[in-house]
């Protein structure tokens, strides 16, 4: 249901109801790109049924789906066909094309080629906990998170979703668990990890498989470098690989987790949505408590 999560705080000034969050997305429905439309987004229904709701439940939670499509052109077709023009250019009229005349052939050959670009679609996962008023987004960097909270920004009033930040950082508690050998409660940390020096030359170590609780680690960051992600595993049910950004990365859910006999294909989304939110919804109210408790806005975290 869901790999990656960026986790927000939604300010007070939205009030959350369903018909109008519904109402507020149904203003920008997703349509396929035109000819020479380079991007298009906007919402689909997250069952993938068409015609669906924009918003589907899953008891107190609400899922959203936010549906972008580009067209692929490939920057040496493009380059190719504006030197192939240029020579022609030149041919004629004993002049190479100068900057500006260079750039109109650029945008010539774009709004050519773009009919004829083949298209890639991403679907990014939007998850709202009105209650706990928290934004998740299911996207793997921090450039497609802050997308999808345009888009919502833009399609609800007074929605206003801040990055949730904690009262220690991080790499701080990142950098603890190391060179302590003890995770916080409920975690146990697991045997992939990056750390990366704090100065311009930004060298970096990274374990794959490999034992952390060693002499090695903890002397990397006795020099100084600090831990930018860390795998961990949460209760024996869920694994993840937290960011030093405070991105929770390639979430899998563990044997035992989504036992029971397989749903009706209709009913496998709602098992899988209650199930995910369910087990997340517990996560990450753990994993802020690990790292110190949620941060009062106008201070400072505790760096490494």
């Amino acid at each position: 249901m869901f790999k990656n999560l960026t986790v927000y705080r939604i300010g007070p000034g939205w009030a959350a109801h369903r018909a109008a969050l519904e109402a507020g997305l149904e203003k920008s429905l997703f349509a396929p790109c035109g000819a020479t439309q380079p991007l298009s987004a906007g919402w689909s229904p997250p069952r993938g049924v068409a015609h669906g709701p924009l918003v589907e439940g899953a008891g107190a939670q609400w899922l959203l789906k936010l549906t972008i499509e580009q067209r692929v052109l490939p920057s040496a077709v493009v380059r190719r066909r504006v030197e192939e023009r240029a020579t022609l250019i030149e041919q004629a009229t004993g002049r190479k094309p100068g900057k500006k005349q260079a750039k109109e052939l650029k945008e010539e050959v774009v709004l050519e080629l773009l009919p004829q670009a083949f298209t890639k679609q991403v679907a990014i996962k939007v998850w709202l906990n009105p209650k706990q008023r928290l934004l998740m987004v299911d996207a793997s960097s921090p450039a497609k998170a802050d997308e999808v909270v345009t888009h919502l920004v833009k399609a609800l009033d007074g929605f206003t979703p801040t990055p949730l930040h904690t009262t220690q950082s991080p790499a701080a508690a990142m950098s603890e668990w190391l060179t302590n050998g003890e995770a916080p409660a409920g975690f146990s940390v697991d045997r992939e990890c990056e750390l990366k020096s704090a100065d311009e030359t930004r060298s970096a170590v990274r374990y794959a498989r490999h034992a952390l609780d060693i002499a090695e680690v903890r002397q990397h960051i006795a020099n100084g470098k600090l831990p930018t992600q860390l795998a961990l595993t949460w209760r024996g049910r869920v694994s993840l690989l937290l960011t030093e950004a405070m991105q929770i990365k390639k979430i899998a859910f563990l044997e035992g987790v989504f036992e029971g006999g397989k749903p009706a294909k209709d009913e496998a989304f709602d098992a899988d949505a209650a199930i995910a939110t369910g087990e997340l919804g517990q996560l990450i109210p753990d994993l802020i408590e690990a790292l110190g408790g949620e941060l009062e806005p106008g201070v400072t975290a505790l760096a490494a």
